[in-house]
């Protein structure tokens, strides 16, 4: 009857398909130690990346490994593809959205060439991160699907 007065449920999904992993399990410490902000981890095995969560691109680094959005919540969120993936210069990665970029969990906003990072020597996880936040509900190394629910954001 009320629906209006009804908060609006924010959610952090699964950009890809692979194995959630909590942040402490990734294999570089500037990451794993929380450096860049508290997050989750996934072990990939489909090159589609999708929007985390329902939000606004608000930048698409130069070397196209990353993504910044700023969440419907007002959280800003960073997804953090690959380790070392800097170095590559945007090799094995297109993107599909632009800066300003309206997103659900349904957009496509990444594909990666996984097999071209191996060749590189580079891991594929792909970390969202949440710069500004210390403590996010804990998560357990399972199976996911890509747009499955992780857990809701306040």
């Amino acid at each position: 009857m009320f629906s209006f007065l009804k908060k609006k449920k924010h959610v952090l999904t699964s950009p890809v398909t692979g194995t959630l992993l909590p942040l402490a399990k990734v294999s570089d410490p500037v990451f794993a130690e929380g450096m860049m902000g508290a997050g989750v981890a996934v072990e990939p095995t489909a090159s589609d990346v999708y929007s985390p969560v329902e939000g606004t691109i608000t930048t698409i680094f130069p070397t196209k490994h990353a993504i910044g959005i700023k969440s419907t919540s007002g959280k800003d969120v960073l997804l953090h593809i690959g380790i070392d993936t800097v170095e590559l210069n945007g090799q094995g990665f297109h993107i599909h959205v632009s800066e300003g970029d309206k997103v659900t969990s349904t957009t496509l906003l990444a594909q990666v060439d996984h097999d071209y990072l191996k060749s590189q020597g580079k891991a594929s996880t792909i970390m969202v991160l949440f710069p500004e936040e210390k403590v996010l509900p804990s998560v357990q190394e399972k199976p996911i699907a890509a747009q499955q629910e992780i857990f809701t954001l306040d």
